[in-house]
């Protein structure tokens, strides 16, 4: 990559960065009451009588909620030049912590389910595009796009009504089991993988048909170029042609797709997670709008957003790699 390049990609990352940044912050506040009304405040709303006004007083002046918004905006950049996101109005811990505690989670299912939907994905578009215009072809395109249509939530529910309250085979919550006693790491990591199944799998069937099409479309396309023609011609078999050849280079939109991808599923995760009861970033995200918790809002859409940002430089990194032209 040439020294142009490097210094248009790294002056994009910190405009969009700053953007991100002063979305974070003024966004949440846009909402309408503020993290002490949440508190004091009833199932219907209504104001009852648990903080009084001089504690209201006294508790925005500690998370500096009574300055000005520009001035809490200075604020919340200084203290984040110094790695400092705030403290959790809810949790009242370190928005750092909170986030350490929860991201993990969030981290083993998106990943999972990535790595999932796409080889599934691959493997069904590879299947379906040399089966072009075939009964099996139209069938697996029909039933995948009709697929398509569920929302992650509508699917998450589905799959527990179906697989924890009518089968019970998984857990209807929780990310282990709890009070658990492990005699070695192997069986944690099975009781862990057993909770998040269910989550996994539907993530990854929320993605699937987005890279199967991709697939598919794009390996028919390939399979019409002048090299393939060649390597038939070269008397290679079909399945080194479609594998070595038309794969190969079909491959390269799905690795940018595995970009956003990522930041798709960590949206999704939100929903995904709440209907499981999961204890992810998601649905500490969703515990946080609820109650108007400002900190850990703009903590966790920052970490979000950056990691979206730093997977885009990977995928841009690794198509390089796959397809060199892409540096001239």
């Amino acid at each position: 990559m040439s020294e142009k390049n490097r210094e248009v990609i790294l002056s994009r990352f910190v405009i969009t960065l700053l953007v991100i940044l002063a979305l974070n912050f003024f966004l949440p506040r846009m909402m309408p009451g503020d993290p002490f009304s949440t508190i004091s405040s009833d199932v219907q709303g209504e104001d009852v009588i648990i903080m009084t006004e001089e504690q209201r007083e006294y508790y925005s002046h500690y998370y500096g909620l009574d300055l000005p918004l520009h001035e809490q905006f200075v604020v919340y950049l200084s203290n984040l030049v110094h790695g400092d996101l705030g403290k959790s109005i809810q949790y009242k811990m370190p928005v750092t912590d909170v986030i350490l505690l929860h991201l993990p989670w969030t981290i083993l299912i998106v990943l999972c389910a990535t790595v999932i939907s796409t080889i599934a994905g691959v493997l069904l578009g590879t299947i379906s595009a040399r089966n072009r215009r075939k009964g099996s072809d139209r069938l697996m395109m029909t039933g995948l796009i009709a697929f398509a249509e569920i929302p992650s939530f509508l699917l998450g529910l589905i799959l527990l009504l179906i697989f924890c309250v009518f089968f019970r085979i998984f857990p209807l919550a929780g990310a282990v089991t709890p009070f658990a006693h492990y005699d070695s790491i192997l069986d944690q990591a099975r009781d862990i993988a057993y909770h998040a199944f269910l989550p996994i799998i539907t993530l990854a069937l929320a993605q699937l048909t987005g890279v199967y099409l991709l697939t598919r479309n794009t390996l028919i396309t390939v399979s019409t170029k002048d090299y393939i023609r060649t390597a038939r011609a070269k008397g290679l078999g079909e399945h080194i042609v479609w594998t070595r050849h038309a794969l190969r280079n079909a491959l390269l939109p799905v690795v940018t797709r595995t970009g956003f991808m990522i930041g798709m599923l960590i949206g999704g995760a939100v929903l995904v997670e709440s209907v499981f009861r999961y204890p992810g970033i998601g649905s500490t995200l969703r515990t946080a709008v609820v109650g108007r918790d400002y900190p850990l809002i703009q903590g966790i859409l920052l970490v979000v957003a950056v990691s979206i940002l730093l997977c885009n430089l990977v995928v841009d990194r690794v198509y390089q790699k796959l397809d060199p032209r892409v540096d001239e």
